[in-house]
């Protein structure tokens, strides 16, 4: 038994926040039913892994153990069945723009008259209130509006997007962190209540020692220049000569130890680099010194150097390195599943591992609207019922 088991969770959303929340709860054990358009479907069906694998790594990655069910809450049956679905339920998530679904008489305050029980966890791009709250976006809203973008890249360079849908990410985790404690306030009121997220705000809360150095300093910290504008220590990408590798910080006794290994033992006498904290203009010079020095060997020699002396460090790995690692998949961080149609399949894990109640990923993702009339008869639909929703273009 997960964590949720016998939680059902009705999921009416699109692309990575809303599905990549339930994803989640549907990890922990909740039963997930995911709601789309007829036809159509989540829009993340139609973003292909590339030119000869129609599959959507978004869709796939982001629904995995969810039923899906086909209503068009936009005609009176759908909505009709939509409203029954969701008085079974203990969880709603939609990710819509805000007030699209109370447009369709399925917001919060409707679905809850009848249903107080029910936690109702939605996401937006800006916020549920404000002057952008009804403003459409997507996760690059969110790294630019957020201020992420501002740390990429290098002093005088271009701004860098990070190349995930981070934003998107985040946010998803926040909902779905709401959505448990709103579950556990249950358990003591018997009352549910609305959960509201934003790509805007998570990745304000990402960032909240940055922001935070900079209101209590007045400076700006600036970008990432390889490290991390406010730590200044030994803390930052190095060239090998076949790729980087960060150095993770050099305490105590391991600054001596790296300038023994970079063939410099009096590195860290130079006045500009004695001091454990640096300028940012010490910092990337130092960085700069350490590179030629890692430019004479591989990553790999550098990783066994290393980790044999006790220094903090990391390779910079693409997914093919990190698919070739032992320590994710030890870790279940991926997993191989057997797909009905694919054989044995890659598919990232649960980044959760609980004693007691373990976390399952979900291995395969519905077809759409795969158990549309299971669901409809477990509904209590007739099939005459379920034949006239057809007609009717409902689902």
């Amino acid at each position: 038994m997960g964590a949720l088991t016998g939680i059902r969770v009705v999921e009416i959303g699109l692309l990575v926040q809303g599905p990549q929340a339930a994803a989640l709860l549907s990890d922990l054990g909740a039963d997930v039913i995911k709601v789309e358009l007829p036809n159509i479907g989540d829009q993340s069906r139609w973003l292909p892994s590339g030119p000869a694998t129609p599959l959507s790594g978004y869709f796939v990655g982001c629904n995995r153990g969810k039923r899906s069910v086909t209503l068009d809450v936009r005609t009176p049956g759908g909505k009709a069945a939509f409203i029954r679905l969701a008085a079974g339920a203990d969880v709603v998530i939609s990710n819509f723009k805000p007030g699209t679904m109370d447009a369709w008489g399925l917001g919060y305050e409707d679905l809850s008259t009848d249903h107080p029980g029910l936690i109702y966890g939605t996401g937006s791009a800006f916020g549920p209130v404000g002057p952008d709250a009804e403003r459409e976006g997507a996760d690059l809203s969110g790294q630019t509006a957020g201020g992420l973008v501002s740390t990429t890249g290098r002093d005088g360079g271009e701004p860098t997007t990070v190349g995930v849908t981070i934003a998107d990410h985040t946010s998803s985790q926040h909902l779905a962190s709401g959505i448990l404690a709103a579950l556990f306030s249950r358990e003591r009121t018997g009352l549910g209540q609305r959960v509201d997220v934003s790509l805007l705000g998570g990745q304000i809360w990402a960032q909240a020692s940055e922001y935070t150095a900079y209101f209590l300093s007045g400076q700006v910290p600036g970008r990432a220049n390889g490290g991390h504008p406010l730590i200044n220590g030994t803390y930052g990408m190095v060239q090998t000569s076949d790729g980087w590798i960060a150095i993770v910080g050099t305490p105590g006794a391991a600054r001596q130890a790296l300038a023994d290994a970079v063939g410099l033992p009096a590195l860290f006498e130079d006045p500009r680099f004695a001091a454990p904290l640096l300028t940012q203009n010490h910092k990337i010079e130092l960085l700069a010194i350490l590179s030629k020095q890692f430019v004479q060997r591989t990553s790999t020699e550098w990783t066994e150097i290393l980790r044999r002396i006790g220094v903090r460090y990391s390779p910079v790995r693409d997914y093919a390195a990190v698919a070739e690692d032992p320590q994710v998949w030890e870790n279940g961080y991926l997993v191989k599943v057997d797909h009905p149609t694919l054989g044995s399949v890659t598919m990232v894990g649960s980044p959760l591992r609980m004693s007691g109640t373990p976390t399952e990923p979900g291995q395969v993702a519905p077809e759409l609207g795969q158990h549309t009339e299971e669901i409809l008869v477990e509904l209590g639909y007739s099939w005459e019922e379920i034949a006239e929703l057809g007609a009717q273009a409902c689902i």
